[in-house]
């Protein structure tokens, strides 16, 4: 789905970006304009140019509220959020930019402007983990006390809680679903802020935050659902291997291993040498890798990925990548399970693996480019998306009412 950008990853980032006009957090001719100012393929420009844009939302909202408008307020510092995640996905790597970071803190600031200026208010929480703590956002249908069905969210390698809310809790709130969300090692704050990396089991960090949710009052304990988006389709599905507590899990999109799918996109007489190849094999890939990491779009995976796994070399991202696998722990899952896939995904090439893996009650869901759903996470139409999805999940969950 061509937007703007020749290049795709540009072009993706910015229909990113524009997919949460849906949800208030982005409007069409904010990111157009913004993106006819962009220098194709500088993610310096990129990253002035939305920084531009989101300083201005910020500037305005902050005048708004001042001036007692409340609703022009909150729907500016939203869009300011989106904008400030915008601005640094390209800085991603290390050393970590200090902008990055800078930006982060902004992105996460106006969202918690936005959300005091909700009824009721958005919550930011605190949940223990280890020994320390995972920041994230508890969002309640409404004050009245009753225990709902609740959501948890679980992002992937370069979302935020606070683009979760986006993604996810807008829709989940419109049906009637509480919401949980949070940022786990390798995410957002957790490694923005804390400096810890992911981990391939996710069960250990879910298990604390079940634990949270089922301390409130709101939350109806027979009713959790996981919910993972991009590398949570992933997260997701490991994490309920072990924690039976969930009433249900959905893949948005199904992964199974992240070793084949690095080594599926390399020629195969490089990816048959992997994990420990010969010394030419592997002199060879570090030339490639090398190669890569300079470039802009193209190794910006790789410098990506090598910063939230918290490793030197995309020799160590590879084979560190054998141990985020759901072979031999789909087969563990006990709730029922929803597997998305959608044209043009790569992240999405491993669904039916997943799937046909499972033995618990599952369904497996295609979105197409004809509906304008046939990109990673369904990008440009995440309302059908949440309309399968929550219609399902409506089902499922009614079975333990």
């Amino acid at each position: 789905m061509k937007v703007f950008f020749k290049d795709e990853l540009f072009d993706a980032q910015l229909l990113r970006a524009l997919n949460h006009v849906y949800y208030g957090g982005a409007d069409v001719g904010e990111c157009i304009a913004t993106a006819q100012r962009i220098v194709e393929i500088s993610a310096e420009s990129w990253y002035q140019e939305w920084l531009q844009t989101a300083g201005r939302l910020y500037d305005a909202a902050e005048k708004s509220l001042a001036g007692g408008h409340v609703v022009s307020a909150r729907e500016a510092f939203l869009r300011a959020s989106n904008y400030y995640r915008t601005a640094y996905i390209f800085l991603m790597g290390t050393p970590v930019d200090p902008r990055l970071v800078q930006a982060f803190d902004k992105q996460t600031a106006a969202f918690r402007k936005a959300a005091a200026l909700f009824s009721p208010a958005f919550e930011p929480i605190s949940i223990p983990y280890e020994n320390t703590t995972l920041s994230g956002y508890f969002f309640r249908v409404d004050d009245s006390g009753k225990k709902r069905p609740t959501v948890i969210l679980v992002g992937g390698y370069d979302g935020t809680a606070e683009e979760a809310y986006f993604f996810n809790a807008a829709a989940a709130l419109r049906r009637g679903y509480n919401c949980l969300c949070f940022d786990g090692p390798g995410q957002g704050a957790a490694i923005i802020k804390q400096g810890l990396v992911f981990r391939p089991d996710w069960e250990n960090v879910v298990r604390p935050v079940v634990d949270y949710a089922l301390t409130r009052t709101e939350v109806d304990p027979q009713r959790v659902a996981l919910m993972g988006l991009s590398f949570g389709g992933y997260l997701a599905p490991r994490a309920a291997s072990k924690e039976y507590r969930l009433a249900a899990c959905i893949a948005d999109p199904g992964e199974f291993e992240l070793f084949t799918a690095i080594t599926d996109r390399m020629p195969s007489f490089l990816a048959k040498q992997l994990p420990d190849g010969n010394s030419m094999t592997l002199n060879l890939l570090k030339l490639v890798f090398n190669r890569m990491l300079a470039n802009t779009t193209a190794g910006w995976g790789l410098r990506r990925a090598m910063w939230v796994h918290g490793v030197p070399t995309p020799l160590d991202y590879v084979r560190l990548s054998q141990s985020y696998t759901l072979k031999g722990y789909a087969e563990q899952i006990k709730c029922p399970t929803l597997v998305c896939f959608a044209d043009h995904d790569d992240i999405a090439a491993y669904a039916r693996q997943l799937f046909d893996a499972l033995t618990c009650p599952k369904e497996f869901v295609t979105f197409t480019t004809v509906e304008g759903a046939g990109e990673h996470c369904e990008d440009g139409n995440r309302s059908l998306f949440h309309q399968r999805a929550f219609d399902w999940l409506d089902k499922t969950l009614a079975m333990n009412d």
